[in-house]
């Protein structure tokens, strides 16, 4: 049998980082956070340990498990008279629309994935955290090549990210904010890997007074209480059979994957997906219903995240599967003094807590849309997979899940497939669909067709290996991406 391991990831620099880890013996988990330590360099405005995110492992002997280490409403033991949480409206111009954003110290949730990383890797890791946290401890201290699709991000995001003089001695750090090609350094970040590492510090709590501090001379609502409770919390993944195999993925409260696989039941019963104008409408139906039973009220009593991620699939030579998706939000221009790493704005986004900021209480863990998924087929095939896509979440996810079970498509053919998305007043296509296919669908809903693959319809990196221990590694264009597979 072959000794094949693959990543996927959304930077040359992430995914390199769990390629060193698994020639060096790591498994599917360190490979993962190695990637997710360094994607906080490299991937700089989607991913930081100021952050939340979910991880996903399914062990080749064994039961799955999700780890759920997503951001928590802040304010626990904040006085009931304390001022309301300060935050910097930003407008950012998208092409063809603008949107306001809140940031600064206000807009911060409470982190989780310092907290998660160290948990999974106490709990489900195989090599010492020093030699998990190199890569990307190297990569900060030597700095890592921003790459277009990173620089594009960062762009967008410019008033946000340099909002603070933190933040533009990372990303503007000579007064031009640094574009495709340019190295970014971040040696503060190195130098708390290198706390980690040895033990000088174990969570966040060993910077929580500097945190707290700035917190409440900022304004922001994130209190020591808040960083001591915050609870790291694992799961049985949300499960469904599907024709023989078997798809696992995040559960509640996150509500991502439960929209996803009850559209995936719903056309389990129905005829294949063959491709045709018929089969093309049957999956419409099941967006727009998906669609639907997000707006009817799928976390609605809780505050949901749907805003900027990113994703690792990573599978080891004995057959073990992790996936990690993480989410910044839209980032907050604030950093934890001293450590290099941007806080997220999970709080700043109206759209975001649709009751009102008011109604969720301190300690709630926000909902999120978010699903590192893996399938497993009866022939003994596994399959990693997730991606990032803010409310294009569910609809990407399904178009690559229905791929890989039905009609069982290559993944590669899979990940590049054109993607539609329902945003409740018109069905979005991407290039490549037949004409009688776009035709049968403009007879039915509004219909805009692009002219070009794009990074608004996600991107989902994935991995596959097979019976023989041959493995597959795909990374999306839509956003860049890199994907490797090694030899063992």
């Amino acid at each position: 049998m072959r000794r094949q391991a693959g990543v996927a990831a959304g930077a040359r620099d992430t995914a390199a980082a769990a390629v060193e880890v698994l020639r060096a013996g790591g498994s599917a988990v360190d490979a993962v956070l190695a990637a997710g330590f360094a994607a906080t360099v490299a991937e700089p405005a989607l991913s930081s340990l100021g952050g939340g995110g979910f991880l996903l492992h399914a062990p080749a002997d064994g039961e799955a498990v999700l780890v759920d280490f997503f951001v928590d409403v802040p304010g626990r033991g904040r006085p009931a008279d304390a001022a309301a949480p300060v935050m910097t409206p930003i407008t950012i111009r998208f092409p063809g629309a603008e949107q306001t954003f809140s940031a600064g110290w206000g807009s911060v949730a409470v982190p989780g994935c310092l907290a998660g990383y160290l948990h999974v890797s106490q709990h489900l890791g195989r090599l010492p955290l020093t030699d998990v946290v190199e890569p990307a401890r190297r990569l900060a201290c030597e700095g890592a090549v921003l790459e277009a699709s990173q620089a594009s991000v960062l762009t967008l995001l410019r008033d946000i990210v340099t909002l603070t003089e933190d933040g533009r001695r990372l990303c503007a750090p000579e007064g031009r904010l640094l574009g495709a090609g340019d190295r970014l350094y971040n040696p503060d970040f190195a130098d708390l890997l290198t706390r980690l590492a040895v033990g000088d510090v174990t969570d966040l709590t060993g910077v929580a007074d500097d945190l707290e501090q700035v917190m409440v001379s900022g304004g922001g609502a994130v209190t020591r209480d808040d960083l001591d409770t915050y609870t790291v919390v694992e799961r049985a993944p949300l499960q469904l059979e599907f024709g023989g195999a078997t798809v696992r993925s995040n559960p509640a409260p996150s509500f991502g994957a439960g929209l996803v696989l009850g559209a995936l039941g719903a056309l389990a019963d129905e005829p294949p997906l063959d491709g045709s104008p018929a089969a093309y409408r049957r999956y419409v139906r099941q967006l727009v219903a998906m669609s639907d039973r997000h707006a009817a009220g799928a976390g609605a009593n809780r505050p949901l995240a749907v805003r900027g991620t990113t994703h690792i699939s990573v599978i080891d030579a004995d057959g073990n599967v992790a996936g990690l998706t993480t989410s910044n939000g839209s980032c907050s221009g604030t950093f934890i003094p001293g450590t290099g790493i941007q806080l997220n704005n999970m709080m700043g986004e109206s759209d975001l807590h649709p009751a009102g900021r008011d109604v969720a209480s301190p300690g709630m863990r926000v909902g999120s849309m978010m699903m590192p998924t893996v399938l497993s087929g009866v022939d003994g095939t596994v399959s990693a997979v997730g991606t990032g896509g803010s409310e294009r979440i569910p609809s990407a996810m399904l178009r690559v899940l229905t791929g890989l079970l039905d009609p069982r498509e290559p993944l590669a053919a899979v990940v590049a497939a054109p993607r539609l998305h329902w945003d409740r007043t018109a069905l979005q296509l991407e290039p490549g669909l037949p004409d009688d296919v776009v035709a049968a669908l403009a007879a039915e809903q509004p219909v805009r067709l692009w002219k070009q693959r794009d990074m608004y319809f996600g991107g989902t990196h994935a991995v596959t290996r097979h019976p023989d221990g041959r493995v597959e590694a795909v990374a999306d264009l839509r956003r860049g991406g890199a994907a490797y597979v090694v030899d063992l």
